[in-house]
């Protein structure tokens, strides 16, 4: 696959993230030759515990790296063909959302008008952040894949 070199600027781009997160999914998925090697592979987590949501832990306990596994290529999917299947709902649910975000930050009435701007802004910056850690797993799945088998290093 080829890399276009990016500027500084550039590195922090919406496309730019999507490309790198759609990239570590796809190197993820040639790697995990057998996904059914991943099921009960608990995931490692390297890092401190996050200060999580109020039943996160059964949703953690549950998870394992083959849940990991389709769940990205599932964000990846969607992100490459949309979301068509879901996009009434996801609609229906966002408007909502909005109505909800200009009423907490107007103090007033829902219905002056939403800076869409700001609002662009706000999902964009969360976005972001969002792919950069899904980016991250894929990466760190795709690694531990490698340990697991005995092919850790090989095309690094």
């Amino acid at each position: 696959m080829m890399q276009i070199a990016e500027t500084y600027t550039q590195k922090n781009s919406l496309l730019n993230a999507m490309n790198r997160f759609i990239g570590a999914v796809n190197n993820m998925d040639q790697t995990v030759m057998v996904p059914s090697l991943l099921r009960d592979v608990p995931l490692e987590h390297e890092k401190e515990p996050e200060v999580s949501a109020p039943g996160s832990y059964l949703r953690d306990a549950e998870a394992d790296m083959f849940s990991y596994y389709m769940q990205l290529k599932a964000i990846r999917n969607d992100i490459e063909w949309g979301v068509l299947g879901r996009a009434e709902e996801l609609r229906r649910k966002e408007k909502e959302s909005l109505v909800q975000e200009a009423t907490r930050a107007n103090g007033n009435d829902a219905t002056e008008e939403v800076d869409l701007e700001q609002l662009f802004r706000f999902h964009l910056k969360g976005l972001h952040g969002v792919l950069s850690k899904l980016t991250r797993q894929a990466n760190d799945l795709t690694n531990r894949y490698k340990q697991e088998i005995g092919i850790a290093g090989w095309g690094q």
